[in-house]
């Protein structure tokens, strides 16, 4: 399945199914035939009270170097099976994609791992119930944040990032981030990727003319920040992606691998895996063999989503109360 072409209007904060036809939207949201946007900070009881109306909610985690625009497969299909979708961008990324390319958001200069996680926190907490967490790369990594602070009924972390404390240091990552992790004050910058490393780390198994058309719709640039909050994590005693594998408190969590993955090669996701074997908390490992990193939107996807969502429906709590 192919994505349609970008749209105009890209969602700036949280996407939501559309209001019926001939409702209108109320103060906080802007409607369009696709979504209604919620542009505020879900401040308004009025907003907080239509939100209160809309169960099974998911939120959509993006990871770095893209938008919530990489959710576009995923999106319908959860909104298919009964959920209601809230997909937020990371601070500074509020912007349509052309926008962050010509003039990349200030905020972006220093942002690290501690202001993303607060950031969800936020929003999330702002929602009346607790929704279903579900994030790719490092918005794996962040649910696996977001659930050690007791957020969220369960969560999924795709291709995560590793927590401190796991081995990353393989090759095929070691080649997907060099560019990033040599440059001089990378931690200070804001930062692009280039197509060839795009097409090695992201979209490896990916066809040439899939690769670059990937690379043309969703890459912006990134803060550098996180990537050297994770690199030097295991030296680091108060680093941000710091886990406690044996919370028997958190929510459940499904992490997912691609077989194929170069920047999060599946054995970093399966030690991952292991840390949490201590805890009696719910938490499974699925690999998909001769996925790459770009497993939630590549050939396939549709399998992905579909394991989640039983996995979703088969949790104590989640599946008498999911959608059909």
């Amino acid at each position: 399945m192919q994505p349609a072409q970008e749209q105009a209007h890209e969602p700036q904060f949280c996407r939501f199914p559309p209001f019926p036809q001939g409702q209108a939207a109320p103060c906080g949201f802007l409607q369009d035939q696709q979504a209604v946007v919620v542009h505020s900070c879900l401040q308004s009881e009025e907003t907080r009270c239509i939100l209160a109306t809309m169960t099974n909610q998911v939120v959509f985690i993006h990871g770095a170097w893209v938008t919530p625009l990489c959710w576009e497969l995923f999106e319908p299909f959860f909104q298919e099976c009964g959920y209601q979708t809230i997909i937020p961008p990371w601070p500074g990324k509020e912007a349509t994609i052309t926008q962050q390319r010509e003039d990349p958001s200030p905020a972006l200069r220093g942002l690290g791992i501690g202001e993303i996680v607060d950031h969800y926190q936020r929003l999330i907490t702002a929602l009346p119930r607790p929704p279903i967490l579900v994030g790719h790369s490092f918005g794996g990594l962040f649910v696996q944040l977001l659930l050690e602070r007791g957020l969220g009924v369960a969560g999924v972390a795709i291709d995560s990032a590793p927590p401190k404390g796991i081995f990353a240091f393989y090759p095929s990552a070691i080649r997907s981030l060099f560019g990033v992790l040599t440059t001089w004050m990378g931690w200070r910058r804001i930062l692009r990727m280039p197509l060839a490393d795009f097409k090695y780390a992201f979209v490896n198994t990916l066809p040439a003319e899939r690769q670059r058309a990937v690379y043309d719709r969703y890459v912006v640039p990134e803060t550098g920040r996180i990537f050297f909050q994770v690199a030097v994590s295991l030296t680091s005693p108060h680093s941000p992606a710091k886990v406690r594998f044996d919370n028997a408190s958190r929510a459940p969590l499904l992490l997912v691998a691609g077989g194929s993955d170069h920047i999060v090669p599946p054995a970093i996701n399966r030690s991952n895996y292991r840390k949490y074997r201590h805890t009696s908390t719910i938490t499974e490992f699925k690999q998909f063999p001769g996925r790459g990193h770009w497993i939630i939107a590549e050939d396939g996807w549709e399998e992905v989503a579909g394991f989640i969502y039983d996995w979703l429906r088969k949790l104590p709590g989640l599946g008498s109360t999911g959608p059909a």
